[in-house]
């Protein structure tokens, strides 16, 4: 694998769109199977900033978009579609920060992101995210293999 740069994806999306089965789509995809992406780091945090509107948000990275979208069992990582979790204290009793993140390192995405969030507050409101990424050069029978194996882990 050869390095060739970097990447960054940065939205919104809501827990509405997310309990709707509808999370943000992450272009990545460019139709060959030569160019992959690592993600390196993952951020949410709410889009408003007081102390009434401004609530706690953890946020998920998939690579499909048939992911849990139940607040039971949303983090999971028994889920191999799941590389990337995410939390941010945005109320007045969470204490104001961006929170932490998990990234799964063995991970090579050749296809789509999918960004899911869950949210204290109204479920309608707008949760920032920010993805970074390297971008790399590889074989095609590395990419293919890489997504032969995603779809045989689901």
């Amino acid at each position: 694998m050869k390095k060739i740069g970097m990447y960054t994806a940065r939205g919104i999306v809501s827990e509405t769109e997310t309990e709707a089965g509808n999370p943000q789509k992450i272009t990545l995809f460019d139709g060959k199977f030569d160019t992959a992406y690592r993600i390196i780091s993952f951020k949410v945090w709410a889009s408003s900033y007081d102390s009434s509107s401004a609530p706690d948000c953890i946020g998920k990275l998939s690579k499909n978009e048939l992911g849990v979208t139940a607040s039971a069992n949303f983090f999971r990582a028994d889920d191999d579609n799941q590389i990337g979790w995410a939390t941010s204290a945005g109320s007045s009793d969470g204490g104001l920060g961006f929170g932490d993140s998990i990234i799964d390192l063995d991970n090579l995405v050749i296809e789509d992101l999918y960004v899911y969030v869950r949210t204290t507050g109204t479920a309608g409101n707008a949760i920032n995210y920010l993805v970074e990424m390297e971008k790399y050069e590889i074989t095609d029978w590395q990419g293919a293999l890489t997504m032969a194996r995603d779809k045989a882990q689901g």
